[in-house]
Parts: C-alpha cells; structure tokens; sequence
C-alpha cells in the first residue's frame, strides 16, 4: 500500500466526487472521501463497491482539515492528489435580489465555497510539500471545481458569485506559488448542469431535469479530466480549464 498514491476528496456525494473515486480507484490508488456526512447512501456505496475509505469533516472548521489531512495521512500515505469539490451554495439565498439577501447567509456561502478552498489548499500544500518530487519532478496536485459564476457574475446571485470568484482568486494565487516548488494546481469551472446517472441509468439534474443528447455534462468525464490534470507532463501544466457540453450557451 504505501507504493500506491492516495487521493483525497473533500466533498462527497453521487456526482463528481463519486465519478473521481471510482476512476481513481480503478486507476490503483487509495481514495479518501471526505464529507460533513459520510453515512450518505452515496459514499457508504463506494466503500463497498471501491473500497473507498469515509472520513468525517466539515471543512468550514481549520481544526477539523487539520485532523482530517493528519488522519488520512496516517491511514493511507500522504495525499498526492487532493480534489476540493463543495461548491457552497445555500438554498434560502439563492435567486434573491442584492437588497433581500441575508447577510448572514452570505457569509455562510463565502464560508462553504473559499473559505473551506483555503483551509483545503493549505492543508494540501503542507503535505504535499513535505513529499519528494516524483519521476515527473511533482509533488502533487490541487485541482478545485468551480461553477461558472467563477467568471459570470449572473444577477439574482451575488453571494455565490462572491464566493466563486474568491475561489477562482485563491487557486490563481496558490498555483503562482506552489508550481515552482512542484505542486501543481487547477481550476476547474463547470459551465453546465451536471447530469449524474440514476438508478435508472438515466443522467439528470436535480432541477434541470434528464440529460438529452449530452447536453449536461457528465461527471464521469469530468473525472477523466481530472485524473489527465493530475498525470499531466509539468512542462505544460494546465492550470484553468473551464467544462462545458457541446451545445452550451456561453
């Protein structure tokens, strides 16, 4: 086992983070999964299908990434890719006009969304920078998704706008000063709906309903993209990639 590298998720549920494990694991590495609930049906799947191994954390909390990153490390190996996959997002603020959106849960967005990438990345950038440099001279890799509002301001969503921008700022940041030292970082915003498969076998999206002709995008092939980011050659490093399905408006 300590020959393996080990991934870890932070954020678990049946889309990205379920598609990443699967492939990862079947890849040869040992995945993590991290999440506030780690019973959730999905995750409890993956450990028993993938031998995902489940961790509690509330990644709004320095102490619990702190224990979190400790406890994986002495369990699997010190992680070499580490995916940060919570986009924030708070329901009762959503859609609401700038004059009767909730402080508070503005606040609470900004906590979910970059501030948690920023006790994430830290974590991530302390192990990692403690591992010797691989046969492709790298230490590791930091991938974070984002929404397309990391670029596109739309109106009715200024907290989450907020939030996913100072994420995209944290991962322009940290990839200016984590690359020369062998960490490479990505930024990954998805310009879609995320059809994730059904029971049924069927893709679809919790609002925007079931995926027709690949018009949402499917997060088995955003983990693709994923693992290709990680095992990219570091003389050319790819650090934002922004997904979208072929027929998408942007």
């Amino acid at each position: 086992m300590a020959n393996q590298e080990t991934a870890l998720l932070v954020g678990g549920g049946p889309g990205i983070s379920a598609s990443c494990a699967r492939l990862f694991a079947r890849e040869g590495m040992q995945v993590a999964v991290a999440a506030r609930s780690p019973d959730k049906p999905a995750m409890v799947r993956l450990e028993q299908e993938h031998g995902i191994c489940r961790y509690a954390c509330d990644a709004t909390q320095p102490d619990a990434v702190a224990e979190l990153f400790t406890q994986v490390t002495a369990d699997l190996g010190a992680p070499r890719l580490v995916v940060h996959n919570i986009d924030g997002r708070v329901a009762d603020i959503f859609r609401k006009p700038i004059v009767e959106a909730d402080p508070a849960l503005a606040l609470q967005t900004l906590t979910n969304s970059a501030y948690s990438a920023f006790l994430v990345g830290q974590q991530a950038a302390q192990h990692q920078l403690a591992l010797d440099l691989d046969s492709n001279g790298q230490r590791g890799s930091i991938i974070y998704t984002n929404a397309s509002a990391a670029f596109k301001g739309y109106p009715l969503s200024g907290a989450f706008a907020m939030a996913c921008q100072g994420k995209a700022g944290l991962a322009e940041s940290m990839a200016r000063e984590l690359m020369p030292q062998g960490i490479h970082v990505a930024h990954v915003p998805i310009d879609a709906a995320i059809g994730w498969t059904q029971e049924d076998g069927t893709r679809a999206h919790w609002l925007a309903g079931t995926s027709v002709d690949d018009n949402m995008a499917d997060p088995d092939r955003i983990a693709d993209t994923y693992l290709h980011l990680h095992r990219q050659h570091r003389s050319t490093w790819t650090h934002e990639v922004v997904l979208r399905p072929w027929v998408e408006n942007w």
